[in-house]
């Protein structure tokens, strides 16, 4: 018997990194999938997103770890094309208790922008990462309020969340504005959910090893500091987080043993705000 069986997740950007190893764990531990991801590069955003091969062999991993997954491609800034998918999915698995709003983008440049390139970052970061958070979670709520048994919403947040950093570019800011408006989102959502036993909460990673922090344009950006500079360091000796590091606290968080914890902001960081 897995903790979550007979529960169904809704999860975006699942097609790879983040969104792939929560759909993994949380099959494996007997839930059921709706998995979204825009299998697009995003031109603002700097390094290339997922494939729709990638979404398939998600698809393929979840039902290796024992799961069942229905994914779709779908860009969480198109709240009708993220309606669409979610209410497929519950049509398709008959319930929906747990929503993970994980897509998410991180536009950097090492170089100086034009402000049209800067103005097109900004509102690149913008679109996918808070008003994709939004979409996700209005698409997500009716079902979670039909179905009468409560249920769990967690929004990926980030260290830049809670800490000022990021630099002065539209990428940057960006990044950093929509991961902190995650922070309001969250806590907005939290009290108002609570009449109906749903639990609001985001998690907070610090560098994750994903294309999002691994690729050529966010090295370079995190190279113009020397050593990386001090303030973008763990405090704990580790530089990169894996995605199952985040994918536990996922799995606690819309869990029965985190029945009564909404409105947190949960840090898994390696001490990165704790130093900062």
């Amino acid at each position: 018997m897995g903790s979550l069986d007979g529960r169904v997740a809704f999860i975006t950007g699942v097609a790879r990194g983040q969104g792939r190893s929560h759909a993994i764990r949380l099959a494996s531990e007997g839930a059921e999938i709706i998995g979204v991801d825009i299998c697009a590069d995003i031109e603002a955003n700097r390094y290339p997103l997922a494939s729709r091969a990638e979404l398939d062999e998600t698809v393929a991993l979840v039902e290796s770890a024992g799961g069942k997954m229905l994914g779709s491609v779908a860009d969480v800034r198109d709240f009708g094309a993220l309606k669409s998918a979610v209410d497929a999915g519950v049509e398709h698995f008959g319930r929906l208790d747990i929503v993970c709003a994980n897509a998410g983008i991180a536009p950097t440049a090492f170089r100086e922008v034009s402000i049209e390139e800067d103005l097109e970052m900004w509102t690149a970061a913008i679109d996918v990462n808070l008003v994709g958070s939004y979409h996700t979670a209005k698409a997500a709520i009716p079902h979670l309020i039909a179905g009468g048994q409560g249920g769990a919403i967690v929004f990926t947040s980030s260290t830049a969340g809670l800490k000022g950093f990021g630099g002065s570019q539209g990428g940057g800011l960006g990044y950093a504005a929509s991961k902190h408006g995650i922070v309001g989102l969250m806590r907005t959502l939290a009290n108002a959910l609570a009449p109906h036993s749903i639990r609001v909460n985001s998690v907070h990673p610090t560098a994750v090893n994903t294309m999002m922090a691994t690729n050529p344009a966010m090295t370079a950006f995190l190279e113009a500091y020397p050593d990386g500079g001090p303030h973008l360091q763990n405090a704990m000796p580790v530089s990169l987080l894996e995605p199952e590091d985040i994918s536990a606290a996922i799995s606690y968080l819309v869990s029965d043993a985190a029945k009564y914890v909404t409105g947190v902001t949960f840090p898994v960081d390696a001490g990165f705000c704790n130093k900062l």
